[in-house]
């Protein structure tokens, strides 16, 4: 008998910059993902001053969703979704990102989203910020370090909770917000700040020679306090909603059990979910933080009003993503190639096609962990295997290995709720094929429908349903009873 209870919201995630297209289309202006270029798994996406010529840019056109999203959310009706975790880009709302009136373009396209899913029986949950910043204030204001776009957010999201009050009740603010505890990867994506200068630079995962931790911690700040705002606007706008953070989840083990390895470990828990968990749950930054920030070489200023601003914001529901665990080693080890957080690697643990950790178990602990320390609805709100899928000559598609570590995970969450975690619900990431954030590939693909498109931009854009699609209806009929 399956723990899951009644009203447990499955169903699957996308983000916009991944999967919409559209790119020049409807008013849209420029999002920084619009500058980046595709990669592979040995090749790195490179960030570009602008729009180059004869450059492959995957989000772009992406898989289209702007032009089939009613077929698309019938897919996931089909499948049986209860809610479908999704973004709006945000300069398809305000092109440049400052400006005072949206794009009604926007407005509209987004409206027409929200009805197909309410047709479908579909909840909306609407990541206000996903690796979206637009163009504009990334390259005029220097993106999240600037204090001023805490106002230009606000504006953003009190325009489309106000539009779609009715429509979407559940809202996150940032995708992965600890991501900007990163060089490199958090920088650009999680903080807006472009390499300033440099026409053509390669993405990286950590430390590089353009990173400027004060200014990722700076662009934290903001984000804590735009976020902290966020939530009391938006019990303002509808007493209905429910908004919640969004973290990178990442399960710390100790590699061994000498206890430096021990303290190691805890210390990187506590940095990697912790630091920003504390400051959007509890309202505080956690009384270790000084010590980060000495280590890291950054001045954080927090003053009475900024504490007063989030003590006043905390959310109501803690949401993550999860995908690998790492170990934690005081002695040199061998580090895990695909684990965008560091970290040195597991032996004793699978690794998918692109080098990610697979540890179903790690996510029960850190379900347990993290409901422990906070007492508040969890939800995963991302998980999923990047794999190569083969398409059969009668147009079948088996992907039992996806299957299997979905089955596996689900499991875990099974289990995590007989324990007594409170989790409301389990989005899958890329529930649909989609551009990876990662590498730009296509070829790396996560979901339960297939998408006939290369990494260099070829193909019909057809959807085909996997075995993976019927496996996980079943999933949902039984709420979790039936995985087999």
């Amino acid at each position: 008998m399956a723990n899951f209870p009644q009203g447990f919201l499955w169903g699957g995630a996308t983000a916009a910059n991944q999967c919409e297209g559209g790119y020049n289309e409807g008013g849209k202006g420029l999002g920084v993902p619009d500058i980046m270029t595709g990669g592979t798994v040995s090749e790195p996406r490179h960030i570009t001053d602008g729009i180059l010529e004869g450059r492959h840019y995957p989000s772009h056109e992406a898989v289209d969703m702007y032009h089939h999203y009613l077929d698309d959310i019938k897919l996931f009706g089909e499948m049986g979704f209860k809610c479908y975790r999704m973004s709006i880009n945000w300069s398809r709302i305000f092109p440049q990102g400052d400006e005072t009136e949206p794009n009604q373009a926007g407005i509209e396209f987004y409206r027409r989203v929200f009805e197909a899913c309410r047709e479908q029986g579909i909840e909306p949950m609407v990541t206000l910020s996903h690796y979206e910043l637009p163009y504009g204030l990334s390259k005029n204001y220097g993106g999240w370090k600037n204090p001023k776009l805490i106002d230009f957010f606000l504006n953003y999201s009190r325009t489309v909770m106000t539009e779609y009050k009715g429509l979407v009740k559940y809202w996150l603010t940032f995708n992965e917000i600890n991501c900007l505890l990163m060089g490199g990867f958090g920088g650009v994506m999680g903080g807006g700040m472009v390499p300033e200068g440099r026409d053509d630079v390669a993405m990286t995962f950590g430390a590089c020679d353009w990173d400027d931790p004060q200014a990722r911690f700076d662009a934290l700040h903001n984000q804590f306090l735009a976020s902290a705002k966020c939530v009391v606007m938006a019990h303002e706008i509808d007493p209905e909603n429910k908004v919640g953070c969004m973290i990178a989840g990442n399960a710390t083990y100790p590699r061994t059990c000498n206890p430096s390895d021990v303290l190691k470990a805890q210390r990187q828990q506590r940095e990697k979910n912790f630091y920003c968990g504390d400051v959007q749950v509890r309202g505080a930054y956690p009384t270790w933080a000084p010590a980060l920030w000495k280590r890291e070489g950054v001045t954080v200023e927090v003053s009475d009003k900024d504490a007063a601003t989030l003590k006043a914001g905390t959310v109501d529901f803690y949401s993550f993503s999860y995908y690998m665990s790492s170990t934690a080693s005081s002695e040199p080890a061998p580090t895990e190639g695909g684990n965008v957080f560091g970290g040195a690697g597991n032996p004793y643990l699978e690794k998918s096609d692109w080098g990610w950790a697979i540890d179903p178990e790690g996510l029960k602990y850190y379900l347990e962990e993290v409901y422990d320390r906070y007492q508040i609805p969890l939800m995963i709100v991302e998980n999923g295997l990047g794999a190569v899928d083969e398409v059969e000559p009668d147009g079948s598609i088996h992907d039992p290995y996806r299957i299997d570590y979905l089955r596996r995970h689900i499991q875990q969450m099974d289990e995590a709720i007989a324990d007594g975690v409170d989790l409301m619900g389990y989005t899958m990431w890329g529930c649909i094929d989609l551009v990876s954030a990662s590498t730009g590939e296509m070829k790396k693909r996560y979901g339960f429908i297939y998408v006939d498109k290369d990494n260099d931009g070829n193909g019909t854009l057809e959807r085909s349903r996997k075995d993976s699609f019927y496996w996980y209806k079943r999933v949902i009929e039984s709420n979790g009873a039936d995985l087999s």
